[in-house]
């Protein structure tokens, strides 16, 4: 559906992990010093920034990556982020290092243990610097990624025209502290995050209410799984309910594929509820399998 890079204008780029992930199936997770055997085993590509941008691009954002990956990550996957039209200048190989790796264990009824090896996206006090084409660019996304790192690319950003968006999803409870989280929050635009998410928002800021972030960013999405999702803005509150969903392959990304059908009609120009209804419609696609 997306159109060759040189045709369009670039709407998206986003910051944060490009993934390799690996899932375990076993049919009952093991208690303390219990081993339990792997039923079957699966690689993907995976990461925050990764399901985002194939989310959007699918639905004709132009979007594009910046990332560090490692050893043992597979050229093919970057093949197929570039037949998804994605733009992988800002994909940053660091030869020596491990690639970031994600092992998600599932047990028989679809419950999920997940563990993350941090890789080149530990740290990133070698990492490059902010691209010179990044005002190529009109929106940032920030996610999951060093704190660091990020705020340093949301200045260059803005020195650049950009408008950001702050998304630290999981991350937000143990890499975010109050102080990087209201410096990320003041110099974004949008906040997006599910409940859990969002809860820990409010307690870096001191709010009660969701409409207490409202104070530092003039837009909080906040995804509800089954529930659907809500927004919450200076002008009002608007709520979509959940789309139904024929099957269920996999709800990792569900929340990334969210953000991806909320972009797409976010770009084409569409209100605030024809916004949060193409998130909840991109991410049943992408709990059926459709990437």
């Amino acid at each position: 559906m997306a159109g060759a890079l040189t045709d369009r204008p670039r709407d998206l780029l986003v910051s944060g992990h490009v993934i390799v992930d690996r899932f375990l199936s076993v049919r009952n997770f093991p208690e303390a010093d219990r081993t339990v055997p792997v039923l079957r085993g699966r690689a993907e590509l995976g990461g925050t920034a990764t399901n985002i941008v194939r989310s959007a691009s699918r639905l004709g954002v132009a979007t594009g990556l910046v990332a560090r990956i490692g050893d043992g990550f597979p050229k093919e996957y970057v093949n197929t982020l570039r037949r998804a039209g994605v733009d992988v200048r800002g994909l940053e190989r660091i030869d020596g290092r491990p690639t970031p790796t994600c092992y998600i264990i599932e047990d028989s009824t679809g419950a999920q243990r997940t563990l993350i090896d941090q890789g080149v996206m530990g740290a990133s006090k070698r990492a490059r610097g902010a691209p010179r084409w990044l005002g190529e660019y009109s929106w940032l996304h920030l996610t999951t990624a060093d704190p660091e790192f990020q705020l340093r690319l949301q200045k260059a950003a803005h020195a650049r025209g950009l408008k950001v968006a702050a998304d630290p999803a999981q991350e937000i409870h143990y890499r975010w502290d109050r102080r990087s989280f209201r410096q990320l929050l003041h110099g974004s635009e949008m906040l997006f995050g599910n409940r859990s998410e969002i809860a820990c928002a409010l307690q870096f800021v001191g709010a009660r209410r969701v409409e207490g972030l409202l104070e530092h960013v003039p837009l909080v999405v906040r995804t509800e799984g089954k529930d659907g999702a809500t927004a919450f803005s200076r002008a009002g509150t608007v709520h979509v309910r959940a789309a139904p969903h024929a099957r269920v392959r996999t709800l990792v990304g569900a929340g990334d594929a969210f953000r991806g059908g909320f972009y797409a009609a976010w770009f084409a120009g569409q209100p605030l509820a024809s916004c949060l209804t193409a998130g909840v419609r991109a991410s049943a696609r992408w709990i059926e399998g459709v990437r």
